[in-house]
Formats: C-alpha cells, sequence, structure tokens
C-alpha cells in the first residue's frame, strides 16, 4: 500500500490534504478537505490529476459517483475531471457534534472497471454562538449563605466543534457571586456560579447577574443568560445527593415512560425548607425532548426516540432545591445501548440489464454496495444471491460485491432471471435486506419457426367470394427480436395444371389463408398445399407444414325432373281406369340434385291439381295415388302441378305439370286432349286464319267436296287394317334414368294397343289385360296421312320396326 499526501491552494485559500491509497492499479482512495457554508460550484480538487489520469479517461470511461448519501453535496464535473460542490453543506446539519465530519463516496469507472473511494472532510466554521437553555433564570439563596456556596450549575450549548466550540464563561458583576469554568467527563465545558462574598437581605434584596457563553471561534461569538438573584432570610442546610454523579443506561428504541434512573438528594432542614425538588440544571433543547424529570420524585423517564447512532452518550445535569432556597447540583450520565434496528443498505453501484446468451462464464453483471450502520455484529454484514442460478457474487472491494455469471445461459429456458441480492447482519435477531434486479438474456437464433399444429384442416362455403378469409395458420419462434419475426410463404404447387396461387395466397405477416377464386364444389371437393414459415435471422431458419382444404356443398343447384320429361310439342298422359281403387298409383315423378347431403334430400308436394280430393303425392318417393274411388263424375283431363323441393337452405325447387286422363276407353281420351290442343292452336292462329280464309274462299269452295270424299275412303281402310292387328305401345322411359333403388320408376312392364287414323279424333286404344297403369303419347300435330303399305304385309311383319308384337 502507498500513500501520497499533497497540498494544494485553492480559491478559498484553503489547504487541502490528499490521500491516495492504491490497491492493485484498479482501486484507491483519495481524502479532501473543504470548509462548511462553501457556496455551489466551488472546487473541492481535481480528481484527475490527483489519480494521474487524463480528463478524457473520465469522459470514455463514464466516470461517476455513486453509493451513499453525499451525492447532492458533491458532483463531479467529467469534463474538466474536477470535484465541485454541488449543494451548500451544513456541518451542524449533517453531522452534529461529530468529529471529524466527512462525505464518503465512491467514484466509477468503465472500459477497464475501476472504483475509487473518495472522502471529502467538512472543516466547521465559526457560524454557530453559544446557545443557553433558558434565558433568564429566577435564584433564590438565603443570607446566611457563606462565601464559596454553590449557587447552581448552568451550560450552553454550541453546535460548532474544535476551536469554535464553546470556550468559556464570564460574570457580570462579581460584586457578590463569581463562577468556576469545570469540564464534564465528555469534556463539555459549564459554568458553577457560587457566592464569593456574603449577603445581606436588608441592603440588597434583589440582583441581577449577566452570564456570558464565550467561543473560540474568529470572530468570537456569545450568548448571554440573565440570573435573577432573590435573597432570602436563613435556610442553613441545602440538599445533598445520594450519589455525586448518577449513571445509567438504556437500550435505543425503548418506548416512551421507560424509568432510566432514580434521582434522590435529602434535606436535613425540617417542614418546607427540607422539602426537596428536582429540576434540570444544564441541558440541550434536543436533550430536553428526549428525557422528562419529575419535580417531586426524581424519575427520570424516557419521553422521545432515543437513537444510538445519533447519540451514544447523554449528559444531564440536575439540581435538587428545598423550599428555602437551598440547591445542590448532580450529573446524570446516561449511555445509549445499540440495538440491531437498522437493517443493511444495498445500493446498486453498476448494473447491465441484458447479457448474450452464449457469454463465458466470469462475465460481470453487477456490483453493489452494502453497508449497515450499526455497530459491532450488528453492523458486521455477509451478502449473497439466490440459489439454483448460473450466477455467483464476488467480494472485490470492502463493503462491495460484483456479481458474475457463473454456468452457461439459455434463453429458450430462462429469457429473464430475477436475481435477489441478500444481505443479513449478524445481530441477534439478525435483519436482512433485499433486493432485486432483473436481468434479461439475449438472444441469437438457434431455434427454427415451429406450427401450432402438424396438418391443419379447414372448410370452405362453395361459391364463395374471390379474397374470402379462409383461416390462419400459426407458427412460434421460440427466439426473440428479429430472429422471432416470422415470414409465411406459400410454397409452389400445381392443382389440376394451374399453379397453387391461382387458387389460394397467404398473408406473410399473419399467416391469414385467403381464397383467391370462388370454389365449386362440384368440380373440387378438396385439395391440399404447404406453408413455409421462416423466421428474419441470419442465416434464416424454417419449417413446413401441410394445408388441407375442405369445400362445403352449398344448395346452388335446383332440383332437376327426369321423369315425367316435359316436351314442347307433345302431350304425355297418364291413364287411369275408371274403376281404378284407392291406392292407384298413377305414375312416379323422379328427379335428381347433383348438390350432396342434405342440399339433395327431395321432397315431393302436390301444388295445384284439377280435383285435389282425387291424387296425392307421396312425399318422399314422388309417387302418384288416388285417395278415393274414380267415379264417372271425375273430369276426364286432370292437371297435376307436382312441386320438387331440396332440403337446402334456403331451399329450391322445381315444378312439374302431370296430365292424368281418367277414361276406359282411347278414343275419350284422345279426344278430350286433342280438343283442347286444336282450340289453343285455332285461338293463337284466329286473324291469320281470317284473313287466309277470306283469300281464298272461292278456292275452298270448289276443292273442299274432293278432299272429304278422299279422306273418308282412306280412313276407312287404313282403321280395319289396324283394327285388326295388335300394336304394342313401348313405355317412356326418360333418358339416363338409372333404377337406383331396385324398384325402377314403374314397378311392371305396361303393354298398349294403339289404333292410329288420319284423323286423331277417331283413334282407338286397347289396355293389356296385365296393366295397372298405362301411358299415352299424344302428338297433336301428327295430322298427316300414313303412308300407304305396300302389298298386304302389315307394317308389323317389318324388321325394323319400332313396335313388338306383344
Amino acid at each position: 500500500m502507498v500513500c501520497i499526501i499533497t497540498e494544494r491552494t485553492v480559491k478559498w485559500q484553503v489547504q487541502a490534504l490528499l490521500l491516495v491509497f492504491l490497491m492493485e492499479d484498479t482501486v484507491s482512495q483519495i481524502r479532501y478537505s473543504v470548509p462548511e457554508e462553501m457556496r455551489k460550484g466551488s472546487f473541492v480538487g481535481n480528481l484527475a490529476e490527483d489519480l494521474g489520469v487524463d480528463a478524457k479517461r473520465l469522459r470514455s470511461g463514464g466516470a461517476r459517483i455513486v453509493s451513499g448519501d453525499s451525492s447532492e453535496f458533491i458532483r463531479l464535473d467529467v469534463d474538466k475531471g474536477i470535484l465541485v460542490v454541488g449543494e451548500r453543506v451544513d456541518r451542524e446539519q449533517l453531522c452534529g457534534q461529530t468529529s471529524p465530519c466527512s462525505l464518503n463516496f465512491e467514484m466509477i469507472m468503465t472500459n477497464p472497471m475501476q472504483l475509487h473511494s473518495v472522502v471529502v472532510e467538512i472543516l466547521d466554521v465559526n457560524d454557530n454562538a453559544p446557545v443557553f437553555h433558558e434565558k433568564e433564570m429566577h435564584v433564590e439563596v438565603v443570607e446566611s449563605a457563606l462565601p464559596g456556596t454553590e449557587i447552581l450549575q448552568v451550560s450552553a450549548s454550541d453546535a460548532d466543534v474544535g476551536v469554535n466550540a464553546l470556550h468559556g464563561y464570564t460574570l457580570h458583576p462579581t460584586t457578590h457571586f463569581n463562577i468556576k469554568v469545570l469540564s464534564s467527563p465528555n469534556g463539555h465545558k459549564y459554568a458553577q456560579l457560587y457566592l464569593s462574598s456574603a449577603l445581606d437581605r436588608e441592603k440588597e434584596e434583589k440582583m441581577l447577574l449577566t452570564l456570558t457563553a464565550v467561543d473560540g471561534g474568529e470572530p468570537q461569538r456569545s450568548g448571554v443568560l440573565k440570573i435573577h438573584i432573590t435573597v432570602r432570610d436563613t435556610n442553613d442546610n441545602a440538599p445533598v445527593f445520594t450519589q455525586p454523579i448518577f449513571k445509567a443506561s438504556v437500550k435505543e428504541n425503548v418506548p416512551k415512560g421507560t424509568l432510566v434512573v432514580s434521582l434522590s438528594a435529602t434535606d436535613a432542614d425540617e417542614g418546607m425548607n427540607g422539602r426537596v425538588t428536582y429540576h434540570f440544571n444544564r441541558m440541550s433543547n434536543k436533550v430536553a425532548e428526549l428525557f422528562h424529570l419529575d419535580g417531586n420524585s426524581g424519575d427520570l423517564t424516557v419521553t422521545g426516540m432515543i437513537d444510538y447512532e445519533d447519540n451514544k452518550l447523554y449528559e444531564i445535569g440536575v439540581q435538587a432545591k428545598d423550599q428555602g432556597g437551598q440547591s445542590t447540583s448532580t450529573n446524570v450520565i446516561i449511555e445509549v445501548i445499540d440495538v440491531n434496528d437498522n437493517a443493511p443498505m444495498i445500493t446498486l453501484t453498476s448494473f447491465s440489464n441484458t447479457v448474450a446468451e452464449d457469454s463465458p462464464t466470469g462475465t460481470t453483471i453487477a456490483i453493489i454496495n452494502v453497508k449497515d450502520v450499526d455497530s459491532g455484529k450488528n453492523g458486521k454484514v455477509d451478502c449473497s444471491v439466490n440459489p439454483n442460478i448460473p450466477f455467483a457474487i464476488q467480494s472485490s472491494l470492502k463493503n462491495y460485491y460484483t456479481l458474475v455469471t457463473n454456468g452457461v445461459l439459455d434463453r429458450e429456458q430462462h429469457p429473464v432471471y430475477n436475481i435477489t441480492f441478500t444481505a443479513v447482519d449478524e445481530g441477534n435477531p439478525p435483519l436482512s435486506e433485499n433486493k432485486t434486479i432483473t436481468l434479461r438474456i439475449s438472444d441469437v437464433n438457434d431455434n427454427a419457426p415451429m406450427f401450432e399444429q402438424m396438418i391443419y384442416e379447414a372448410n370452405i362455403l362453395e361459391n364463395n367470394p374471390p379474397g374470402l378469409h379462409v383461416f390462419s395458420v400459426k407458427a412460434h419462434d421460440s427466439d426473440s427480436g428479429q430472429n422471432a419475426r416470422i415470414s409465411y410463404l406459400l410454397i409452389d404447387t400445381e392443382l389440376n395444371g394451374s399453379p397453387i396461387s391461382t387458387y389460394i395466397s397467404v398473408n406473410a405477416e399473419s399467416g391469414a389463408i385467403q381464397a383467391v377464386r370462388s370454389f365449386d364444389y362440384e368440380q373440387i371437393k378438396d385439395f391440399q398445399f404447404h406453408v413455409k414459415a421462416q423466421d428474419g435471422g441470419s442465416p434464416p431458419l424454417s419449417s413446413n407444414v401441410t394445408v388441407k382444404i375442405l369445400i362445403q356443398d352449398q344448395n346452388d343447384n335446383p332440383p332437376q325432373v327426369l321423369y315425367p320429361v316435359q316436351t314442347g310439342g307433345s302431350v304425355v298422359a297418364e291413364m287411369v281406369p275408371r274403376s281404378a281403387e284407392v291406392g292407384y298409383l298413377v305414375t312416379k315423378v323422379v328427379a335428381v340434385d347433383v348438390d350432396s347431403g342434405q342440399n339433395a334430400w327431395l321432397s315431393y308436394k302436390l301444388q295445384k291439381a284439377t280435383d285435389r280430393a282425387l291424387f296425392e303425392v307421396g312425399l318422399q318417393n314422388g309417387e302418384i295415388r288416388t285417395i278415393r274411388q274414380v267415379t264417372d263424375k271425375d273430369a276426364v283431363k286432370q292437371r297435376l302441378t307436382v312441386i320438387v323441393e331440396d332440403n337446402g337452405q334456403p331451399s329450391r325447387s322445381a315444378t312439374v305439370i302431370v296430365n292424368v286422363a281418367v277414361a276406359d276407353s282411347f278414343p275419350e281420351v284422345l279426344s278430350e286432349f286433342t280438343d283442347s290442343t286444336h282450340d289453343k292452336e285455332y285461338n293463337d292462329n284466329l286473324t291469320f286464319y281470317l284473313v287466309l280464309a277470306l283469300a281464298v274462299v272461292s278456292f275452298l269452295f270448289i276443292t273442299c267436296l274432293v278432299v272429304i270424299i278422299s279422306v273418308k275412303i282412306y280412313r276407312w281402310r287404313q282403321s280395319r287394317i289396324l283394327y285388326h292387328s295388335s300394336l304394342p305401345v313401348i313405355p317412356y322411359y326418360p333418358p339416363r334414368y338409372s333404377d337406383t333403388l331396385g324398384t325402377g320408376t314403374l314397378q311392371h312392364v305396361y303393354n298398349y294397343e294403339v289404333c292410329r287414323t288420319t284423323d286423331s279424333r277417331k283413334s282407338d286404344c286397347k289396355f293389356g289385360r296385365a296393366a295397372s297403369q298405362n301411358v299415352l303419347v299424344m302428338d297433336p300435330s301428327s295430322t298427316g296421312t300414313m303412308q300407304r303399305m305396300q302389298g298386304e304385309k302389315s307394317i308389323l311383319d317389318e324388321p325394323d320396326s319400332p313396335l313388338e308384337v306383344s
């Protein structure tokens, strides 16, 4: 250890002593001294020069004052490398009677880290005058008192110390009284007033003495006490204390009312002259707030909060008086016993709140300062950190500890450490203090993004609008910052020969998947693609996931009626004999729906009918049956409108018109249906025929007879040929109709015998005996004349004929 002492003259012409203690080239201690009451900004010392470093080193090392409660009084000017006064320093307010009075703090620099202890001693100036506890006192003295009799003891207090403290006392006048300047065991001076010459009450009953207390400062300051003396008649015995000095001890922080000591004095006189009362003789205002003296019993009790750290010893002057004016004084010395009432204080001197997860073992994280203002074992402190963490604490200097790494750091397992410093003193019971710091581990890119699911599946309703949000994929990266910033990319593939990007898109930031086009369930029922999640590290890491899209059917197709077929030119009629019983199967409406699921579930309802009381439609199978017995009163022509609805929401429907002929003979049916057809065409072309008839009336009149005769002969011959032949009628089945339920549209094969003439009004139809249902196809436009067959053969003998022999 090297000790360096330098002397420097500053502006205020005060010599400063500098002690520099160097420890291992990184730790030193420097000492300065300055007077109190210096104005703000006053020079204290050239720290850079005394440390032997350049001022630039202070700036580059981030030099700053840390720890202690003196940072507000002393400030470091980093640009000049000097210490200056930060706030006006009042030594008496800062340290009281403690001497020497020092400000202790530390100056720390980094790169490399250096710690220097700085002590600034505050020198006292004579800025406080001596002060008596009371400004005036009234004392009674018996005239019989002998010269040399002690009258009272009184003292003044001076907040200054050293030469500026209380120096002595003077008394004026000194005709009958004088003083002795005495010192207490702790060095405090007090004045003892005594009688110097005999008194004569008859000559001078009252006197006024002026006691002046002076200090030794320059300029000298003083305080005055006025003593009023009243001379009384004789009381020849003064009270006497049982002890010349009373000593007691009290623990700090004892409750108010605690008894410290009981004072006792006796007086040999009797009556009122022997009654003793107790009074404080000399004490400061601060002490008067801490203790109370019972005037009758002499019990000294605690009235304030006693703190060992403020004052370790109290000396109190006590006076015992009788009622005759005699008095005596004594001193009470009270020793304060320290208790462990102050927990250690932890100050964070330097701290780096972030450290990389690949930092080597031994990296410095923080420096702390630990203090305990108690004394002895109560002030000894042990410091530690919470266990099971990769950090350790090391003691680098007295009251200073360094936190360093002591293991492998992994941000993904522990991104944040809450490190708790625990300082415990050796008192009984021990007191402790905790301070927690939060240390964050910075990241390196060592983890690839991971999707929340191995495979994603989503449903989308067909006929969706382009741009529809389907759902979002989500990936997580256990890294942080840029290393955890994830971008989502669509991996290029093809679907039906087109890039997948023409079907679907992925938002790079959010992972939201949107439909690029409108989907049709009937064309695409499902497809899948791959999405890549890539982080923003260097180099980037990535992972892939499979996404499957299921297209859901929508009720966008109405039912299609397969049977009966609706033709524009022909009328298809179902024949019902008048002998049909209840439940007679007339026909079956067959329909399909290209949708799926419940959208393809079909139901059949009778919307309109010529006679609703005659027919019903099966709700599920579409079968049209009679619900009562057919009678002769029922109309031959029955028109049924059947609506086919699916089960979608909203439902779609199709309608079909079923013509039913209620008749036993074919001519009756044919006449009824062709009349309506001819009437309809006649009405539609009425105007045309009227004009045409007017133009050719003459021609028609001449040729009418010839045409009629020819037609009659031709019909007669044709009817004879067809009447003797059994021409089958093949039932009409709708194209592409399949028997999906195994029952077919109709449960049997039905044959018909049809005779056609050139005049459909006289055509004939025979029903097969095994028939339960007949289908009649009538072409109202068939009014032409059939080709005469060559020879004697019937058209049934032709091998390519569409009609088969039944």
